[in-house]
């Protein structure tokens, strides 16, 4: 009886807990990000050695937030967390022009794997609060994101810092994550 009474509120008030993976190169605003959406507000935070864990209620729909190190020993890693993910988030670094090449390498990585074909991508375009940055358009153009065809992916602008963007890019997630809900 228990049971069946969890399912049913679970369905009806969306409780199930969706996994989602914050991936990146490091220094990209994954951590910042991650504390941003959980908890509404930049936190000082160091690197990410292995990974962190948050868990948030967002639009009805709880959310466990994986942020994972992405430095470049650890990205071997990233295919262990992915395992079961109903969404990834990958954050770019919108001043590191040096590094593009080798997030596009990552990303196409991440994507290339059949199991995260059918997942929705959100891809946060940081630290659009720094001068002279690359938009949204720039990043995108660059990253070959429109060669994506397989994947329902979108690309937005924020800042980990103060906030910008990073709702509307939850918004589009959601309600992607709604629908598998």
């Amino acid at each position: 009886m228990g049971v069946a009474a969890s399912t049913l509120w679970a369905s009806l008030f969306g409780s199930r807990q969706l996994k989602l993976c914050i991936l990146g190169l490091d220094n990209a605003g994954k951590t910042t990000l991650c504390y941003q959406m959980s908890m509404g507000q930049a936190v000082a935070t160091a690197p990410t050695v292995g990974s962190n864990t948050e868990l948030f209620t967002y639009r009805n729909l709880q959310l466990l937030l994986y942020d994972v190190g992405g430095q470049a020993a650890l990205r071997a890693g990233w295919a262990a967390y992915l395992q079961g993910a109903d969404g990834i988030i990958f954050v770019l670094d919108s001043t590191d022009r040096e590094r593009l090449g080798t997030a596009r390498e990552e990303l196409w990585r991440v994507v290339g794997e059949q199991a995260q074909r059918a997942v929705p991508l959100l891809l946060f375009a940081n630290k659009q609060d720094v001068r002279a940055c690359m938009g949204a358009a720039e990043i995108s153009a660059a990253m070959r994101l429109t060669e994506l065809r397989h994947a329902d992916w979108h690309i937005q602008a924020c800042s980990a810092l103060t906030g910008d963007g990073v709702t509307q890019g939850l918004d589009w997630l959601a309600a992607r994550l709604g629908a598998k809900a």
